[in-house]
């Protein structure tokens, strides 16, 4: 059975935005890297899947924000490999404080591709052993997420740095996209309290500009990142007055 990957590290201030708290990217970058370096101990990493002309992708991520983690705190995190299907594989984040207080928690989901076809493949087939440990921290099932009328749009620039070495916008940018496309001064009034991330189409590294459609429910923002016609995720951000 596999063993989580647990690492104890303190929250650094160029992390953190101008009230101290872990900003949105900064925590996505963490745990993506978490994920990296947990496949790699288990021995389907980069390496690994850079041989067999693989990758593993990111179809959804859902981060529950319980106390957003601030400046200097000394924070521990756990990850692990849940469900797994023939060709899914779920894996659980977990964020406590020193003192063992749940900070947040996240659930997200891969695939993996072939890197010419750019299409999933069975993991059974590469990794025939590859198993999940049966505790999960937040009993929520994956959808599609639903579509809704956008109220506001916005035009990002796609940056020379967020290409990542998979060749394509990484994943940790979508939520700068989001978390930005709401105007400083609704970002300014709320805090962040949870993010949904459903992940659809990549985006090409030459792309020069995203699209993001908004849509404002109170305390809910919607957003659809598009590219002309093409939708390449859908973001749900979750705030709470600050």
């Amino acid at each position: 059975m596999m063993d989580k990957l647990v690492k104890e590290r303190q929250l650094k201030t160029y992390q953190c935005d101008r009230y101290g708290f872990l900003r949105p990217i900064a925590l996505m970058n963490k745990l993506q890297g978490l994920a990296g370096t947990h496949a790699d101990m288990l021995g389907a990493g980069r390496e690994y899947c850079a041989s067999h002309n693989i990758a593993w992708v990111l179809t959804h991520m859902f981060v529950d924000i319980v106390d957003m983690p601030r400046a200097e705190e000394k924070l521990v995190y756990s990850t692990w490999p849940s469900v797994t299907s023939a060709v899914r594989s779920e894996r659980d984040f977990e964020v406590k404080d020193a003192n063992g207080k749940l900070k947040l928690r996240a659930i997200s989901q891969w695939v993996l591709i072939d890197l010419h076809t750019r299409r999933p493949v069975r993991i059974t087939d590469f990794l025939p052993d590859w198993q999940g440990l049966p505790e999960r921290v937040w009993d929520r099932e994956f959808d599609k997420g639903t579509d809704f009328i956008p109220t506001k749009t916005c035009v990002m620039a796609c940056r020379y740095d967020d290409i990542d070495v998979n060749q394509h916008i990484n994943n940790a940018v979508y939520t700068v996209w989001a978390t930005e496309s709401v105007g400083f001064e609704y970002r300014n009034a709320h805090k962040l309290r949870g993010i949904d991330i459903y992940f659809e189409h990549e985006i090409n590294p030459h792309t020069p500009t995203v699209r993001v459609e908004v849509a404002f429910d109170g305390n809910i923002t919607r957003h659809k990142i598009m590219t002309n016609e093409v939708e390449h995720a859908k973001v749900i951000c979750y705030w709470q007055d600050r």
